[in-house]
């Protein structure tokens, strides 16, 4: 839909190929225009009341407002954590072109 807000959503997984696998999933359902897998990265974080250290990955789904509920159904079923971090943060401006192209990317075929 044009002018629906977009999204760039973070997601830490364990490894990369959970990471290539979870984007690729979000991208072939519609949730994602584009998944970007980084890493590794270190994350410190408590977890059930110690602190932890451990080696991950970071992906950067690009989404839109209306496609964040369904993705994150779609990562509580397929990611391996219990609690999954993801966190959406607002595109105030895109390039015209990109933002285009992710919103006729994400959602039913057009």
């Amino acid at each position: 839909m044009a002018g629906e807000a977009m999204l760039e959503v973070r997601i830490s997984v364990p490894d990369q190929a959970t990471g290539e696998q979870l984007a690729a999933a979000l991208v072939e359902r519609r949730l994602a225009a584009c998944v970007q897998v980084l890493g590794p990265m270190t994350s410190v974080y408590v977890w059930e009341g110690a602190a932890e250290r451990a080696r991950e990955w970071l992906l950067l789904a690009k989404t839109t407002t209306a496609a964040f509920d369904d993705l994150c159904a779609a990562v509580g079923q397929l990611h391996p954590y219990d609690v999954p971090e993801v966190l959406a943060v607002p595109v105030e401006r895109a390039l015209q072109p990109y933002a285009e192209w992710l919103r006729e990317a994400v959602g039913p075929p057009g």
